[in-house]
């Protein structure tokens, strides 16, 4: 790869989406994880379907709603934890290879940044709370364009922000949907697989797939 901009997605590939409930485990019960899955899953629907239908609700929202509606499927969580829960949220733990990746890739002199679903409280209080933000370049929210990925404007406001062309541009998600959209778009793709998930969208190829993000470097040399 010769492009020298590198955009991560936020959510599940710099930051961990589980941590919130990682660390309030006991409150959430014997189904602690299978509510943190249906969390995540009831959050990026949201985003789809509002999308799909013209509308729009900022992701903290939509992240509230999906955490009401995991409370009702998994009724042995105590409800009163869930003020701790959008707390842990609001300031999720990075993936220890997150700052590594970032720190190397800034170090060879290259240009770095988020591009998210999340808003831009909650970006700033995530790369805030992980102590990254020196090592980016931009953090950009959707919140802009009121729509969520895959939609291309999305994708755009990289392009537009660098003032690059999209070949310019390595984009890093552990979705592959995302990495589907973003190659979509011109981008170069690299699948973050931390899940082991078998490979999908055969038309979009990623670049590279990599287990984590500690290789990532090496890949941008």
């Amino acid at each position: 790869m010769t492009a020298r901009t590198f955009v991560f997605d936020a959510y599940g590939t710099l930051f961990d989406v589980h941590a919130a409930i990682g660390r309030h485990r006991a409150a959430c019960g014997p189904d602690a994880d299978r509510m943190s899955e249906i969390w995540r899953a009831k959050q990026l629907e949201y985003t789809w379907m509002l999308t799909l239908s013209g509308q729009y609700q900022d992701f903290w929202t939509l992240t509230e709603r999906a955490l009401d509606y995991s409370f009702a499927r998994v009724p042995s969580a105590d409800k009163a934890i869930k003020p701790k829960l959008l707390e842990s949220y609001f300031s999720l733990d990075a993936f220890p290879d997150a700052r590594i990746a970032l720190g190397e890739l800034k170090k060879r002199g290259n240009r770095t940044a988020i591009l998210s679903n999340g808003s831009p409280k909650m970006l700033q209080g995530a790369v805030e709370g992980a102590r990254i933000a020196p090592l980016l370049d931009k953090v950009l929210s959707v919140d802009p364009v009121r729509m969520y990925k895959p939609r291309k404007e999305v994708y755009a406001m990289v392009t537009e922000s660098f003032a690059s062309k999209p070949d310019d541009i390595v984009f890093i998600s552990s979705n592959r949907w995302d990495v589907m959209g973003a190659i979509v778009c011109g981008f170069h793709g690299v699948w973050v697989n931390r899940s082991k998930m078998p490979d999908e969208y055969l038309e979009q190829r990623p670049e590279s797939i990599l287990p984590d993000l500690a290789s990532l470097p090496s890949h941008a040399a």
